[in-house]
């Protein structure tokens, strides 16, 4: 009986500690030895030296025996991973989207979260989709891991089994703010499941104030401007717009701009072209043909209406 929060702790957790089990046991026998063979031969005890040479059964011992284990190993490793590439009929989708540095998830029905929901004793299946850079998913309570990868198509499945919120972390080094790129687990029993995901009221994990605000968080936006003026990766969401601002441009020339619609959109669109005196070119990725026309314009009006606040 599986005890852990997701169907593939037993597995995974059993080819660990196999692999622990034979690695302390390798660590105890070898370093018996080098403390025996320091005393037994020592250079008192055999001032000269003499080859060992053509023991065949002492060759065999030593590639025979660690095959041995490397394939048990292996075994355990195989049987434990296999099932997680084997998506079970009738699994809930879920789309992923990692970006700098944030998670995003959108569900069939057009619903959206910036945490994952899921039932419990369920089988989800999170197709993984990034924008930006190489990352990857990780949720350590349910031994599951799969980098999400720019422009290639990757999937994970679980089943949650116990009830409760659990870690997401990103598992692979993606820039400044690679620690921030957390968000949970939310498993729920079926019927607060159904509740949650057929109601249309907004979700009170996405905090929306705005359909811009939903757009940036989709983008991942916040993971790098702040909307309260605190410094964050790059420059902060709140009174950005109109200000004044000196810019880089492609041949390294400076000019002074005012942050107004025009230069947002290409801030967004064309992020190198103009790139603001004190921040890195190619920090930002460009959203041109990803972004539509709308969700631009939508994300420069929820930067505008925090100036009313």
């Amino acid at each position: 009986m599986n005890t852990g929060a997701s169907n593939f702790v037993e597995g995974v957790d059993l080819a660990f500690w196999v692999t622990i089990g034979i690695s302390v046991v390798f660590l105890i026998g070898i370093t018996t030895v080098i403390i025996v063979f320091l005393f037994k031969y020592n250079k008192n005890r055999h001032p000269k030296p003499v080859d060992v040479k053509d023991n065949y059964t002492l060759e065999i011992i030593w590639t025979v025996i660690p095959t041995i284990i490397f394939l048990l190993m292996f075994y355990y490793g195989f049987i434990g991973y296999v099932p997680m590439r084997e998506v079970p009929s009738g699994a809930l989708e879920v789309k992923v989207t990692g970006m700098m540095w944030s998670w995003f998830f959108e569900y069939e029905n057009g619903k959206k979260s910036n945490v994952l929901i899921v039932p419990k004793d369920k089988p989800v299946r999170l197709n993984l989709y990034s924008p930006d850079i190489l990352h990857s998913f990780y949720v350590p309570a349910f031994r599951v891991k799969e980098d999400v990868v720019p422009k290639v198509d990757n999937y994970m499945w679980f089943t949650a089994t116990l009830i409760g919120d659990y870690d997401i972390l990103c598992a692979e080094y993606c820039g400044e703010r690679h620690s921030y790129m957390i968000s949970k687990v939310v498993v729920k029993d079926e019927r607060n499941f159904l509740e949650w995901y057929t109601s249309e009221e907004k979700d009170i994990h996405m905090e929306l104030t705005s359909v811009g605000f939903q757009v940036s968080q989709e983008y991942g936006c916040l993971g790098c401007h702040s909307s309260d003026g605190s410094k964050m990766y790059g420059p902060t969401f709140k009174g950005l717009y109109q200000s004044k601002r000196t810019v880089f441009l492609e041949n390294d020339e400076k000019k002074d701009v005012a942050a107004d619609e025009g230069y947002l959109t290409r801030a967004m669109l064309e992020p190198n072209a103009e790139v603001v005196q004190g921040y890195t070119k190619g920090s930002m990725p460009s959203y041109k043909g990803s972004m539509t026309d709308e969700e631009v314009e939508q994300v420069i009006e929820y930067i505008k209406s925090l100036d009313e606040k």
